[in-house]
Formats: structure tokens, sequence, C-alpha cells
């Protein structure tokens, strides 16, 4: 039974939910179930909460039984999260009977544009504060890959940057849903940023939350290294953010992810800009050690992170990855910042032009 409203953002409602006469914290996607009001019953899926998930340790609101939604009678034929019970129909910016269907039907070149490439959903608000930081163009349009969370809506940043004005869009891409626009895959959805939307620079990771076995190949980031290669075929400029951690209890993941390396190192075959941010100290020494494989097929760019620190703090929405806050683990937040940098240096030579 809901038992109140804790709190709503773009796409999505936080509710105090009573089970078994205890508390439970649930969260609904109002286009897919209706909004909840309190007194209503709900059919929840408990999942994520009961395997005490982080970054998805709701529970999740399937229906309200009571009081179902309307059929979809809405445009659009893009099925999304496809033969699961919460399958939903959307407008794909690409398919017929768009708007952009002419616009999209043969465009196929990025002219150049900017594009970062981070492993994490958590970098999203970084990379922003080290592009604002260059005051260039401001047009900032997020690509969500689908490793992740798949609805758009479940992300707190993306809503909070796109009210703060850092961010213009976000374009939900493969499975992932709940964008601004809509499309069927990467490219499509690079294109759309680009040709539709106007994009000065583009920001392409996973959803909030990350899936990962401990393995070498098996972790939803492997798909970054396939959107370097995506955003080379269509002539943008990919920018790849490294990974790094000072904190990180798992020694995989200290100094740059392997994660990255991986991504980078052997799934991207197409030549990028990897980002080697200018930390200092032994912890610097060992991040640029560490990067020094992947110039074989890369272009190293060290990056200062001068003031960026000062300009993170700036952000209109906390930082934060795996639990740790821009205090906890700097490395992290700087090496994505310094991405953001770059990729403004690119954009203020033309390299986005129109």
């Amino acid at each position: 039974m809901v038992s109140g409203l804790r709190r709503a953002w773009s796409g999505a409602a936080e509710l105090e939910v009573t089970v078994d006469g205890a508390p439970v914290r649930a969260l609904a996607y109002p286009e897919l179930t209706g909004l909840p009001q309190p007194g209503d019953r709900v059919l929840l899926n408990a999942g994520a909460l009961e395997m005490g998930l982080g970054t998805g340790g709701y529970a999740l609101v399937v229906a309200v039984p009571d009081r179902l939604p309307a059929d979809h009678d809405g445009p659009g034929h893009l099925v999304k999260a496809r033969y699961t019970p919460l399958q939903a129909t959307v407008l794909g910016a690409d398919e017929q009977g768009s708007p952009h269907h002419e616009i999209l039907r043969e465009a196929d070149d990025l002219a150049g544009l900017p594009v970062v490439v981070a492993d994490l959903h958590s970098a999203l608000p970084a990379v922003l504060a080290g592009y604002r930081a260059e005051r260039v163009p401001r047009g900032a349009v997020y690509v969500m890959l689908d490793g992740g969370a798949l609805p758009a809506w479940f992300s707190r940043t993306a809503a909070g940057l796109r009210d703060a004005g850092w961010l213009a869009a976000t374009v939900t891409v493969g499975q992932a849903f709940g964008g601004d626009l809509e499309t069927v895959t990467l490219h499509s959805g690079l294109l759309a940023a680009r040709q539709v939307l106007g994009a000065d620079l583009v920001v392409v990771s996973q959803g909030p939350g990350n899936l990962g076995t401990g393995t070498r190949w098996g972790f939803s980031g492997v798909a970054a290294g396939e959107a370097v290669n995506a955003v080379a075929v269509l002539g943008g400029r990919p920018v790849a953010s490294l990974r790094i951690s000072e904190a990180d209890p798992r020694e995989r993941h200290r100094g740059i992810s392997h994660h990255s390396l991986t991504s980078y190192g052997r799934v991207a075959l197409a030549r990028a800009d990897v980002v080697l941010p200018d930390l200092p100290g032994e912890f610097g020494a060992r991040v640029t050690a560490a990067a020094a494989p992947l110039g074989a097929r890369h272009n190293l760019v060290r990056v200062s992170v001068a003031g960026l620190a000062d300009v993170l703090r700036t952000c209109p929405v906390p930082l934060s990855t795996m639990g740790r806050g821009l205090d906890d683990d700097p490395a992290y937040f700087l090496a994505a910042a310094a991405a953001g940098r770059h990729a403004a240096a690119l954009a203020g030579r033309g390299a986005a032009g129109p």
C-alpha cells in the first residue's frame, strides 16, 4: 500500500510503500504505470532491494492493479525493453512517421563532433564541468547506452543537469528509453544528437548502474570501446575518458581500471584521443605508466587538471561514484573533467563545425 510520495523528478516518482507493516522505498515510472497515489495498492518487484544493490536499491512499481493506465495510443512503433512485461512503445527519431526521419534517413556524418566516451554514468557531470569551464558552446547532449538502467527517468543526475541548463537533451539508444529522443542504435543516436539537436558536444555512457563480474570481459562497460568505433565510423572525434581511482578497494580498479584498459586497448579499433589527466606524485606516475600501452593505437593526450577541482565543486548535482564523492576519490572526477576540458579545446578549434 502506498503511504506517501517522498520526492519526484522528471519521469520518476519515489514512494513510501508499506509491505507487511514495514516501510519500503519504491520507485514508479508514471509513463509506464500511471502515478500511484496514497492508498493505492501496488504490485512491486523487490529483487534489487532484496539484493541490497546501491544504485538500484528500490522496490520497483510494476503496476497499480486497481487503476491501470490508459492503453498506449500515441505515435511511435519502436518497442524497447522488448518482450518484457513492461516493454515500452516509443516514437523513434529515426523511424518512419517521425518528424526527424527525413533528416536522419541519409545522415552519415558527425562533421568532427567531439564525443566523450565514459565507462560509468557518474562521469557525466564531471565531463560537463570540465567542458563548461572552458566557456565554449553549451549544446551538450547525453547519449545513454543500455548497459545500466534502461529508463533514462531513473537518473536524477541527468534530470538535475537538464534543470540547471548544463545538459540540452538526452538521447536513449538500443533498449534504453525515456530520453528526449529515442533511436534504434548508438549510430543513429549520435547522428540525432548532431543533426536534430545541434549538439556541440556529446557524452556517451551507460545509464546509472554497472554490471561487472570481476572477469576480463564480463562487464557492461565493454560498450565504451564499441562507442569509440561508432564515433569514428561516423566521422566524429572520439575522446576516451579513463576510469581512474585512487580509492577503490578493488585492485583491478585502482589506477586505471581494467575496464578502460580492456575497452580502449582491445575493443576500440578506431583511433581516439585518450585523455591522460596530469595527476601529481607517485599515483600520477602510476597512471601514466599504465596508460602507455594505449599509445600503440590511440593518441595519448595529457591534460592539465589545474583548477578543475574548484570547477567540480560547482556541479549542480551530487558527484558520486561507487558511493565515493569528490573528496573521497578526486582522481576519478578529475579524469572525467579533463576529458571534458579536452573536448572543449577541440570544439574551440572548430572540430565540431556546422
